[in-house]
């Protein structure tokens, strides 16, 4: 019967027990995993304590089943902010138990297990969250060139539990989504990245990049390692384990690694910076997952431009292709990659046409088109020569190239359709 007073009272003296319980593991210490077990048995369900940064710090539930259920979240599952003097500092994703339920626990019992929670959240792992802020902040300073000193450097390392004092590598990573995204991605991926690179360099240092400046929303999450080492080996391994950790957990995101060589003085990071940047750059406009720097070929000739004199390069990105890249952005069509397959074809027009599944005279057709925007043929040998190096200044610069729907297979929206060339 739903109104039994000996079942009203063995109810609310199962939650009194319950709630005990949880004040006497906060009062001992005895860790989140063990509060959470509590919570849930409080609640009467399933149970998850995320941080403010997407980690999963513990779960209670009735089978693995029913984990995946909870974390997947869903209509099913109830997710709680919790706050401390209105800071949000994590989450707690509730699955009810229909049969069990919280029948004992007014609303003001259940903000008081929040606030436990919350409170208890923040001490734990208020540290953690200090020191990932200061490793962020070191990172970028270190390099921008905010920091030059190598003694500074090596101090200011050890302070965050690394060792500089023989130089390291720089491993940076790229995620974009493919479609909109409703949760913090970003922080979930930051956190992934710390996992992925600490599981071969426990001592490496990883941040997120700083947000885009001047109002422009960045699309993207821009991930940055320092990684002390004098193993070129277990620079790759930390690159490789990098882009393994993201392509598992995030599904629906493209994702680029870049890497760069060893740099034996902790002075010379900053420049080992600036090569990860350029392999990250080339291995997302080709399409690579994961480049070293090595491996960049004669981008690496365009590496002091990068990093000295980066209006130079947009300044010649400017005069050669940027005006085939905004023509393709407004028209969808296809007048960069055209050129691209042209040129990657030594200027065969048949080979280029098979390349893009269309016509010999389209192909011919695009390059006119092309000379007549950019003012550079691509046909003569000084024109390839400009039009090649305005390429490459593209993608040293990380400019993504248009991607409409023209750009797609199976549409033909301002292109023609992608069937197989006609013979000669």
């Amino acid at each position: 019967m739903p109104n039994d007073p000996v079942q009203s009272e063995s109810v609310q003296a199962g939650v009194a027990d319950d709630l005990a319980a949880l004040s006497e593991g906060i009062e001992a210490g005895e860790g989140l995993p063990t509060l959470i077990r509590a919570a849930a048995r409080a609640l009467g369900g399933s149970v998850a304590l995320i941080d403010r940064s997407s980690a999963v710090l513990a779960v209670a539930a009735a089978s693995p089943d029913e984990e995946t259920k909870l974390l997947a979240g869903g209509d099913e599952a109830i997710s709680v902010a919790l706050e401390v003097a209105g800071e949000q500092v994590g989450e707690l994703r509730i699955r009810r138990d229909d049969a069990a339920g919280a029948v004992g626990m007014n609303e003001a019992t259940e903000r008081l297990v929040f606030n436990l929670l919350a409170l208890e959240l923040e001490r734990s792992r208020s540290g953690d969250w200090a020191s990932e802020e200061a490793a962020g902040d070191f990172v970028r300073a270190l390099l921008v060139r905010d920091i030059t000193d190598r003694r500074d450097i090596t101090a200011r390392a050890a302070d965050l539990g690394a060792d500089l004092n023989s130089g390291g590598g720089v491993v940076m990573g790229r995620v974009h989504p493919k479609a909109a995204q409703s949760e913090d991605w970003r922080s979930r991926a930051l956190t992934l990245a710390v996992r992925g690179v600490k599981a071969v360099s426990p001592g490496a240092l990883v941040a997120s990049a700083e947000p885009a400046t001047g109002g422009v929303e960045r699309r993207d999450a821009e991930l940055i390692a320092v990684v002390p080492t004098e193993d070129e080996g277990l620079l790759a391994r930390a690159a490789r384990s990098l882009l393994a950790e993201l392509e598992v957990e995030l599904g629906g995101f493209t994702i680029t690694v870049g890497r760069s060589r060893l740099a034996a003085d902790p002075t010379d990071l900053h420049r080992a910076g600036q090569e990860a940047r350029l392999a990250l750059n080339v291995g997302e406009a080709e399409g690579s997952g994961n480049l070293a720097f090595e491996e960049t070929g004669s981008y690496r000739l365009l590496l002091p431009a990068m990093s000295e004199a980066p209006g130079e390069l947009q300044g010649f990105y400017s005069e050669t292709v940027e005006p085939l890249a905004a023509y393709d952005e407004q028209y969808e069509t296809e007048l960069l990659a055209t050129l691209e397959a042209y040129l990657e074809n030594d200027g065969n027009v048949a080979r280029t046409a098979e390349r893009m599944f269309t016509h010999r005279h389209t192909i011919r057709y695009r390059l006119e088109r092309a000379r007549e925007l950019c003012g550079h043929d691509a046909t003569s040998t000084e024109g390839r020569e400009k039009l090649g190096l305005g390429l490459k200044a593209m993608r040293v610069l990380g400019i993504a190239g248009p991607g409409g729907p023209a750009r797609e297979p199976g549409t033909e929206a301002g292109s023609v359709s992608r069937k197989a060339p006609e013979p000669d």
